[in-house]
This record gives structure tokens, C-alpha cells and sequence, in this order.
């Protein structure tokens, strides 16, 4: 019976880098994306298929976590991570849809640079996630961390300079409106990530 609590062929920290290496599958995708003059149907569907992906993680972790009586990090910490995780995902299969639910046409240079910072951040994250399997990884952990909020930080000033010069700049109000959403959706995946780099930490001092 006890062989149950521990799962020989199963694997947390396994899981969780498969599912933070969807997300930066995820956010290089999202850096393709913006250099194109437009967002099309296959486009919305290739994002789509790396989600449906991530989610599959998700839930294939949260099913053995309802299974396993003892678990190598607190129960709430697995389940926390591995939902800010998916909502990476998330973010940014819901920016790509709205790109091409609003016809964004042209390539934005203020998307384009969003996208270098996020995936910057996303490729932190996955550093401070993969440093969960050992306890001695903490200072590499730690870096990874100071590192994500540092490119949020980055993200906020972003998106303020780019909502004033969208403001002073675009006089079609609809315009004005679309871009202003995609851009806030934007900085949303930095805050996202920040949330990520928060779990890790705490759950490093925990085990520390």
C-alpha cells in the first residue's frame, strides 16, 4: 500500500520543466509572430497547438498531485506553480488571438521589443524552475529570480512610454483602443512571470 505515496514513474520537477519549456516555446513563437505584417488563422492555430500542449502538462500534473501522498514541495506550492505557469501560456495565446481578432496589420517595433523582454523573462523562469530539483542550485535560483523582476520592472516603464506615445500619436481612437489592450496584455506576461519567480523563491526558502 505504501508503494502508492511514492510514485516510481513519475516525476514533479520532470513535469514542471516540460511545462515551462511549452511556455518558452510559447513566448520564441510569440517574437516570430510579431515581425509579421499580420496575424492569420494558421498563425492563431500553431499558437494554439503549443497551449493545448502546455495545458496537457498541467493537468497531467495536478491529476498525480490529487494521487500522491507526499509530494517533494508543499502540495499548494505544485499546484500554484504549475497554474502561474499555464497562464504564461495562456497570456500569449490570448494576445495572439486578439491580434488577429483586431486585424493588427503591420509590424509594431513597441511589439516587437515587448517580445525580445518576454522572452528574456520566460527563458529566467525557466532557469529558477529547472533549479527546483536541488536544494544547493539557490544562488542560481535566486539570479534567475532577481533577473525576472528586473524584466518586469523593464516591462512597466515599456508600457508606459508606449501608451504615451501611443496617445500622442495614433488619432484613430479604435486604433488607439486595440493597440492600448495588446500592449497591457503584453506587460501582463511579465507580471505573470514575476508571480512564477515569487513561487520559486518562497518554495527555495522552504526547503533551505
Amino acid at each position: 500500500m505504501f508503494l502508492n505515496f511514492f510514485p516510481k514513474d513519475f516525476n514533479f520537477f520532470d513535469l514542471f520543466e516540460q511545462q515551462i519549456g511549452h511556455a518558452v516555446e510559447a513566448a520564441r513563437f510569440f517574437k516570430e509572430v510579431v515581425s509579421y505584417d499580420c496575424v492569420t488563422e494558421d498563425t492563431v492555430s500553431k499558437m494554439s497547438a503549443i497551449e493545448h500542449k502546455a495545458d496537457d502538462v498541467a493537468h497531467t500534473i495536478i491529476e498525480q498531485l490529487n494521487k500522491t501522498f507526499i509530494t517533494p514541495i508543499d502540495r499548494e506550492d505544485i499546484h500554484a506553480l504549475t497554474m502561474e505557469i499555464d497562464n504564461i501560456v495562456d497570456m500569449l495565446d490570448t494576445i495572439v488571438n486578439r491580434m488577429r481578432i483586431y486585424n493588427i496589420t503591420g509590424v509594431d517595433k513597441n511589439l516587437q521589443e515587448f517580445a525580445v523582454v518576454i522572452e528574456e523573462s520566460v527563458q529566467a523562469v525557466a532557469v529558477a524552475v529547472g533549479g527546483l530539483r536541488n536544494i544547493k542550485n539557490v544562488k542560481v535560483v535566486f539570479d534567475a529570480c532577481v533577473e525576472v523582476n528586473r524584466l518586469e520592472n523593464v516591462g512597466d516603464t515599456m508600457r508606459d512610454e508606449m501608451l504615451m506615445e501611443l496617445f500622442a500619436t495614433v488619432k484613430d481612437p479604435i486604433a488607439v483602443i486595440k493597440l492600448k489592450d495588446i500592449y497591457v496584455y503584453a506587460e501582463t506576461v511579465l507580471d505573470i512571470c514575476e508571480d512564477v519567480a515569487h513561487i520559486v523563491d518562497s518554495i527555495m526558502v522552504k526547503q533551505a
